[in-house]
């Protein structure tokens, strides 16, 4: 009995740095949010000592409605995207051999070794007037004058799509690298046809990472302002853009509201995500 209370009291210590790491840095942090979300803003300081709900009540301005309902529908359509390719790649990726796969894996890691901003500066590039893909497509006599390709809505998609997929193929192929491939010989074997045995048995066995992979991937696009900003100008807001230009404008009550609204958003899909059955630790992976 001693012995074990001494492995409890040494697992305490252990854990320890890692409960005040926490507290420091996300619960005092989070508290301080909250709080800050009521307050009233003062033009010259910041904020006051005045509670209010006034920032929770402007977010029924059109302007703050337009903005949620566009990163909402951008982030779901991300999602949808990243669903349709990187679900079909991580099944086939875990289907390959040893090797194949290796370096598939290593080819999708490799891009994570350089700094995002830097990447989705190499797409602006690209999409540019001058760029190289309009210049490709002049020289080949397709086009007569440059594509309206940069500062567009599809130039988000396309760059959050590029961030955010290898958040949706590495649980996916986890996921069926798990699964048991016999049951679905069996299903096989029964008389269902790949497709129906694909339907009824792989997305069911590898419904875990498939959900793991859709909440990686709708949270963060969210919040990746600086993405928006790159490839969407002024003309595609999202929440985190949003929320920078409150907080660079010192309106910070209206910046904490809009983070905590966010951070709502962010706990109803983890909830949804577990209600739905994806309590198996997949998010754990990252």
């Amino acid at each position: 009995m001693s012995m074990h209370k001494s492995d409890q009291r040494f697992g305490f210590w252990l854990k320890l740095p890692m409960y005040l790491w926490a507290i420091a840095f996300v619960f005092v942090s989070l508290l301080y949010i909250i709080g800050l979300s009521f307050l009233r803003r003062n033009e010259l300081i910041g904020v006051t000592n005045q509670v209010t709900l006034e920032n929770y009540a402007r977010m029924a301005d059109p302007k703050y409605l337009r903005v949620l309902w566009q990163s909402l529908r951008l982030s779901a359509i991300t999602t949808v995207l990243c669903t349709l390719i990187g679900y079909p790649f991580g099944y086939l990726m875990a289907r390959l051999k040893p090797t194949t796969r290796s370096i598939i894996m290593l080819l999708i890691i490799i891009p994570f070794w350089t700094n995002a901003l830097i990447r989705i500066y190499g797409w602006r590039i690209l999409l540019m007037g001058n760029g190289p893909i309009n210049t490709i497509l002049q020289k080949l006599g397709l086009i007569t004058k440059p594509l309206k390709l940069l500062n567009t809505e599809g130039a988000v998609l396309l760059g959050m799509v590029y961030a955010l997929i290898p958040f949706m193929i590495l649980p996916s192929y986890t996921a069926v690298e798990k699964m048991d491939f016999s049951v679905v010989e069996a299903a096989r074997d029964l008389g269902a046809n790949p497709l129906k045995a694909f339907l009824t048995v792989t997305i069911p066995l590898t419904l875990s990472g498939l959900m793991a992979g859709c909440v990686l991937v709708f949270i963060p696009s969210m919040g990746l302002f600086f993405l928006s900003d790159l490839l969407g100008g002024s003309k595609t807001v999202l929440a985190g853009g949003l929320i920078q230009s409150l907080y660079k404008s010192r309106n910070l009550p209206m910046a904490a509201a809009l983070s905590v609204l966010l951070l709502s958003v962010t706990c109803a899909v983890i909830a949804v995500y577990r209600k739905i059955g994806g309590s198996n630790g997949d998010l754990s992976l990252f």
